[in-house]
């Protein structure tokens, strides 16, 4: 018996969400007495890194069939793998590729899947974990009663903790498959954190009046090193890219900070970030909704509070 986890990477380099699956799949571990192995498929320099999160066992497959991620074949890859080790609880990270792996990982080991958790798994009534449900507004237990089960876990929800050492990583004896998706090109955002991996957000909508006043909201972003968002008017009327709209029918996040500048939150865009662990919101009307999600609220204008919030806090960082 153990636990198998499927480590997101990309360009050559592990993504957070992989730390933060492997911190999950070692707890998980504890409680089901046995051990973590991770699974990497592609290439990632840091793949051995991922002992230092608790995986005793690193396998590595560095095949061109693997070089880019195809849902298929990565589901093939992983499943073949979690039979080989015995693996009883496959776990990934909630992220895009995640979210096209769970499913068809639960096909190939008929197991029972849980998508979003939120919580390490309880054995009190047999194998359960919770995940929010409809729009965040309530908790739900799942039960899985099948001898497999596939987990995907929330980003940021479980931040990764080092708990050993480096590993070597090593191979292991597996059919791969030729990919039936030919990646002709691959466009990615370069410099920024993916929004859902950021831990610190600056969000802005459509109170900023005009595209070119964005600079502000940049640069109080660029003073705490946050990923910048938008609502979704903003990315509808072409103010800023369709990658940084935040909410329901966007991205969905869950960042340790959420600042909302000048945006009203309407329930779609509630939904998309009504996880965040502190949201701050600064609007002018004092009657705006998002008020009633907000950990801290600021009523005034934007084009004033923001350049003195900014301000502030450079002063602050400079001290």
């Amino acid at each position: 018996m153990a636990v198998l986890v499927y480590a997101s990477n990309a360009e050559g380099k592990l993504k957070k969400s992989a730390f933060e699956a492997v911190t999950y799949g070692k707890k998980a571990a504890s409680i089901l007495g046995c051990d973590v192995h991770a699974i990497v498929l592609g290439a990632a320099d840091d793949a051995g890194k991922l002992g230092e999160f608790g995986a005793s066992k690193v396998f590595q497959l560095n095949d061109a069939n693997l070089s880019n991620f195809d849902s298929q074949t990565h589901a093939n890859v992983v499943a073949q793998v979690a039979d080989k080790i015995g693996a009883t609880l496959v776990v990934c990270a909630h992220d895009s590729f995640g979210k096209s792996l769970v499913g068809r990982l639960a096909v190939r080991l008929n197991a029972g899947t849980v998508s979003g958790a939120n919580s390490l798994p309880s054995m009190d009534n047999g194998f359960s974990v919770t995940k929010n449900v409809f729009s965040g507004k309530a908790v739900a237990t799942y039960h899985v009663s099948s001898e497999k089960r596939v987990v995907s876990v929330m980003g940021n929800t479980f931040p990764p903790e080092a708990v050993g050492s480096a590993v070597q990583p090593e191979s292991i004896d597996v059919t791969i498959p030729a990919n039936r998706v030919r990646v002709k090109e691959v466009k990615t955002v370069k410099g920024t954190v993916p929004l859902p991996e950021a831990e610190l957000v600056v969000s802005a909508g459509r109170g900023v009046k005009d595209p070119g006043n964005w600079g502000i909201i940049q640069e109080l972003a660029d003073t705490l090193a946050a990923t910048t968002a938008c609502s979704r008017p903003v990315a509808d009327m072409g103010w800023r890219p369709h990658h940084e709209h935040v909410g329901q029918t966007g991205v969905a996040i869950r960042p340790n900070l959420y600042i909302a500048i000048g945006i009203s939150g309407a329930i779609q865009h509630l939904a998309g970030v009504n996880q965040s662990k502190t949201i701050v919101v600064i609007n002018k009307d004092p009657e705006a909704p998002f008020f009633k999600a907000a950990d801290y609220g600021i009523v005034g204008d934007l084009f004033d509070v923001v350049p003195k919030l900014t301000a502030a806090i450079k002063k602050h960082q400079s001290s």
